[in-house]
């Protein structure tokens, strides 16, 4: 039985990932912003572990780690929570620059740094979902462009760094998906949302469990799912 710490689990891709890798018996430790989430996560995972911390405040999360047990087993680590904030280079702030930095790079670097112990003994896995926008960016897509351009370098530098070890990583570049993020990205371009017109979570994360559970022979690395329709 696989253990699998995974952030974003309470919907989308990760609610999606979450509910994959549960009916199926493996592990989960559930990251959640704080302790009403978790409970929440917890209810709706039976069995299921929660580790809780703020990714949008990176420096504090060794802190809020340490008063809480950690799994002594890690076999994946799937960075699937994520922020958007649109706008014009002329208008976007600090504070929605931090924020999108924070939850989309730093806290997963972070969060990475935490688990690689328990990742290399296991010859674990690191899973980034990332973005189209992490390969391409847009107007009005700096910001959020920034934190995912960010994050595959953060992806590519940690493959070469842990390739020795064993430890696979891999970076998934989903295009619209129809999930709670792309509702607020819609409201944001002040366009009408259609869920069908979209990639069902389910897809990706099919996508996800192939590059979890190919044989040790092989390696993903770059993964890039783009709407059917």
């Amino acid at each position: 039985m696989a253990t699998h710490v995974i952030t974003g689990a309470g919907s989308g891709i990760g609610a999606a990932v979450a509910r994959r890798l549960h009916a199926r018996g493996d592990a989960l430790v559930l990251h959640a912003r704080d302790a009403g989430r978790a409970k929440e996560l917890a209810a709706e995972f039976p069995g299921a572990s929660t580790l809780v911390g703020d990714l949008n405040d990176p420096d504090r999360l060794s802190w809020a780690f340490s008063h809480q047990a950690l799994p002594d087993r890690v076999d994946s680590l799937l960075h699937i929570a994520g922020v958007v904030d649109l706008g014009p280079v002329g208008e976007l702030t600090p504070k929605a620059w931090r924020h999108q930095l924070n939850v989309n790079l730093i806290a997963p670097a972070e969060l990475t740094r935490h688990f690689l112990p328990q990742l290399r003994v296991t010859q674990g896995h690191v899973l980034f979902v990332n973005s189209g926008a992490g390969l391409h960016a847009g107007a009005d897509w700096s910001a959020y462009a920034a934190s995912k351009h960010g994050l595959k370098a953060l992806a590519d530098s940690l493959r070469q760094e842990e390739h020795g070890r064993g430890v696979r990583v891999t970076s998934v570049y989903p295009g619209r998906t129809a999930s709670p993020m792309q509702v607020k990205v819609h409201q944001q371009e002040g366009k009408e949302y259609d869920a069908e017109k979209w990639i069902d979570p389910e897809s990706v994360a099919t996508t996800i469990l192939m590059a979890l559970d190919l044989p040790r022979d092989a390696e993903v690395n770059d993964l890039t799912v783009r709407p059917g329709r």
